[in-house]
């Protein structure tokens, strides 16, 4: 599938914008990706992730999931995100808290970190990589920025067979639909950016969910707009509507999916006892 003609840029600007905007929070809920905190603990039990490691979370939003790895695994965390509100709204909730000091966030480009070379031990990246539009630029930066021997793990929606057309706008490629990958291409991405491709999971199921959950908010949605009590101001709910009936039935026919991958960074050349314990 092809990218919506719109610049790099555009759709970046884009993406910041509509998941700055409450009435997207309101529709997908506190977890932000399917699976929520549970996912983003598995993928930290999956990394390996203590109280000794760094981690980036690139393209962090609000923080959730920031929150949930420092709270959970005792890391020092670096949330980066593209909107400038996402930012703001992630470092309050990190001071409510208490984990400022665990937790930091900064509006950056996950396609041009503003990050030293080998600055983190580790590096989520949830339900976004298929929202870049350069996805192996991205990929490389991981790389650079890791430590060697550092570990990489992503979530995102996987894809099979053709979406149909509702599924191709500029709309649902900030729904995170677009431009979903087969889980190969993203093993395939990782791999070019010469790391070790390492665990794969499927978790087809957490997407049904989470997309059904979003579809119960849309229902009330509407009726508090019919009803004038709300107003959504830039959202245009057919669209939406649309969107959503869509990637439910590829969910559960199996063309959508939900998938973690994780990869490592090769820790390079071993020196003195071959037999010592790490």
């Amino acid at each position: 599938m092809s990218r919506p003609e719109y610049a790099p840029e555009t759709l970046k600007q884009c993406c910041a914008a509509a998941y700055d905007h409450d009435a997207v929070r309101m529709l997908v809920g506190d977890a932000q990706h399917p699976g929520g905190a549970r996912l983003t603990e598995r993928l930290g039990r999956i990394l390996n992730l203590g109280p000794d490691t760094r981690v980036l979370d690139v393209a962090s939003g609000r923080g959730d999931g920031a929150l949930v790895i420092a709270a959970r695994f005792g890391c020092e965390v670096v949330g980066l995100d593209f909107g400038r509100r996402n930012v703001g709204a992630a470092t309050n909730e990190a001071r409510e808290r208490g984990l400022a000091d665990k937790v930091a966030f900064y509006c950056g480009d996950a396609e041009r970190l503003p990050f030293a070379d080998g600055t983190f031990d580790a590096i989520v990246c949830e339900c976004a990589l298929c929202t870049f539009p350069d996805k192996p630029t991205a990929v490389a930066e991981f790389a650079r920025v890791l430590k060697p021997g550092g570990r990489v793990g992503i979530s995102d929606l996987t894809r099979s067979g053709t979406l149909p057309r509702e599924l191709e706008g500029v709309a649902a490629w900030i729904a995170c639909v677009a431009d979903a990958r087969p889980v190969d291409e993203y093993r395939a991405l990782l791999a070019g950016a010469s790391l070790a491709v390492g665990e794969t999971e499927t978790h087809d199921d957490a997407l049904v969910a989470f997309v059904e959950a979003i579809r119960s908010r849309l229902f009330a949605t509407e009726i508090m707009v019919g009803l004038k009590k709300l107003e959504l101001h830039g959202i245009d709910l057919a669209t939406v509507k649309d969107i959503v009936r869509c990637a439910l039935s590829a969910a559960k026919s199996g063309t959508l999916g939900y998938a973690i991958v994780t990869a490592a960074k090769d820790a390079g050349p071993r020196t003195g006892n071959l037999n010592a314990r790490p």
